[in-house]
């Protein structure tokens, strides 16, 4: 994380419902037992009891009904397994909101004129960092002398929507010792490197953020998040969990610098990290064959219009192919899974072909764009498809232009789930917000407007959009732990509105409540 305007006291940015929301460090002892009683038993599901002693589901129907501990009666409220979120980048997600927020701006020249505003702030001197711009469609590019005329001095950095790409003024160059850059506009590694040079915040403020971020995500029903942000996430997150429990559990990924260290440990993904209360655990490593799609780096089969004469009209290979066999070797060897990204139908294609030859299983990020023939492999070759649906319908104008043609195998959630895939969902936060529900709507509509449904053949039941926010949980089980979430509206009955937005009416965290008040 980098620095950004004024750090506000977190009194200042907590949200007005917060007094009902309780953080795990808040909740005090488990209690021994506790009985959630007239409550819908799933999405269309009977009215019964749920009884939750030990941090476990001991009991679901009839037989749950009981006197044992507190007796909650919800009203008839629909108790489902709690959501997990599979891909987000938490450090930057939980420092986002105090950044610039250029989403929705038309063009390289409105996101200037919004830089002059937000650098008439305060924190002069302090890097002006913005967040979320989408350049795919825009009819000007970005270069530093916009960003130099409106704003010389102070550093200015803003990071694109899909995080491949970083827009720099001179200052900012300069700072990250770049200052010879002709245009200021970092893609891929020059961006990952770039972001990485910004000053850092301090870790007892970042930690806070995350704390913050986790707390909010329980109020939307998630009980677990598997964290890709690109830093030494294993010791955050043992430093996190030791002075204070996340509302949520934690799957924390890992980079290949950080590899060999977690070899010489013995940490295998799925490990609980030591001394994190069972909330952390070793997530998978993280690899990328490509870029994206907004920035035109995702690695595909067919070039991109207007850029057939381009080194790059293809698209970006950011791993050659024989190191991502012996990155993916090496982990699985050693009981760590590869999450590997893969936005373009080549990367792809590439990803898949690395899976066979290593015989290992294991995750694909994002699986954006798929030829007819990869689409059965993910089920053969036991690979997870980490898909986030909110991009297919944040990105479809985007895809429409640059994959014109093809679209009708992007984000192909309705083929990969008739072939026996397994789906995981994720909003890739920051990217898409850290809330489950705007994602399962995605998947189940194929639109979030007033448009007809994007390639509606790739629609997927709200059952399975549910299953595939739950670890492919789709129902309340004994022996599984006491992770869930109340909803006030059955999805199964929920308009589209409703669907997205949601309301929840508490979460609990292994039979703790981490969201509601009672």
């Amino acid at each position: 994380m980098t620095s950004l305007d004024r750090v506000p006291p977190l009194s200042e940015t907590l949200p007005a419902t917060l007094p009902s929301t309780r953080s795990a460090s808040q909740l005090g002892e488990l209690p021994s037992s506790l009985t959630l009683s007239r409550v819908r038993l799933g999405p269309g599901g009977p009215l019964g009891s749920v009884r939750v002693a030990g941090g476990e589901v001991v009991a679901v129907g009839a037989e749950a009904d009981g006197t044992e501990g507190p007796v909650i009666d919800l009203d008839g409220r629909t108790v489902l397994p709690g959501l997990w979120d599979a891909h987000v980048h938490l450090g930057q997600w939980a420092g986002n909101r105090l950044r610039a927020d250029l989403s929705g701006l038309a063009s390289a020249r409105e996101v200037a004129e919004a830089v002059r505003r937000h650098a008439a702030g305060p924190s002069a001197g302090e890097v002006l960092m913005g967040q979320g711009f989408r350049d795919g469609l825009w009819p000007d590019v970005p270069h530093k002398a916009l960003l130099d005329a409106v704003c010389p001095d102070r550093p200015v950095a803003l990071i694109s929507a899909d995080l491949h790409t970083a827009w720099l003024n001179s200052a900012c160059l300069a700072l990250v010792g770049r200052g010879d850059h002709a245009t200021g506009l970092l893609r891929e590694h020059e961006c990952f490197e770039a972001i990485q040079a910004l000053p850092e915040v301090p870790d007892e403020t970042l930690d806070a953020w995350a704390a913050q971020a986790c707390r909010e995500a329980a109020a939307r029903g998630v009980t677990g998040v598997i964290d890709f942000h690109f830093s030494d996430n294993l010791a955050d997150w043992s430093r996190r969990a030791a002075g204070s429990p996340p509302a949520v559990r934690v799957q924390a990924a890992l980079y290949p610098r950080h590899l060999e260290a977690a070899i010489e440990r013995g940490l295998r993904t799925g490990d609980v990290l030591p001394g994190t209360g069972g909330l952390v655990r070793v997530g998978p490593l993280k690899l990328f064959t490509d870029g994206s799609l907004n920035t035109r780096t995702a690695l595909c089969c067919d070039p991109y219009p207007g850029l057939e004469d381009s080194p790059e009209a293809y698209g970006i290979q950011e791993t050659p192919y024989d190191e991502l066999v012996r990155l993916m070797r090496r982990a699985a060897a050693h009981g760590v899974e590869p999450a590997v990204h893969a936005i373009g139908d080549r990367a792809n294609t590439l990803a898949l072909d690395a899976f066979e030859a290593v015989g290992c299983r294991g995750r694909i990020e994002h699986a954006q764009l798929l030829t007819e023939a990869d689409v059965p492999r993910f089920a053969a070759l036991g690979v997870t498809a980490g898909v986030q649906p909110a991009h297919a319908t944040d990105d479809r104008d985007v895809a429409d232009r640059h994959w014109a043609g093809r679209t009708g195998r992007a984000f192909a959630y309705g083929d990969l789930l008739a072939a026996g895939a397994r789906l995981e969902f994720g909003s890739d936060a920051p990217v898409s917000p850290l809330d489950p529900w705007p994602g399962i709507a995605a998947a189940v509509l194929r639109t979030d407007d007033e448009r007809p449904a994007w390639h509606p053949e790739q629609r997927i039941p709200v059952r399975d959009a549910l299953a595939a926010s739950a670890r492919g949980r789709s129902r309340i089980r004994v022996g599984d732990a006491a992770d869930l979430v109340v909803v006030d509206v059955d999805p199964l009955e929920a308009d589209a509105r409703t669907l997205r937005e949601m309301p929840v009416h508490a979460t609990l965290l292994g039979g703790r409540w981490t969201h509601g008040s009672f």
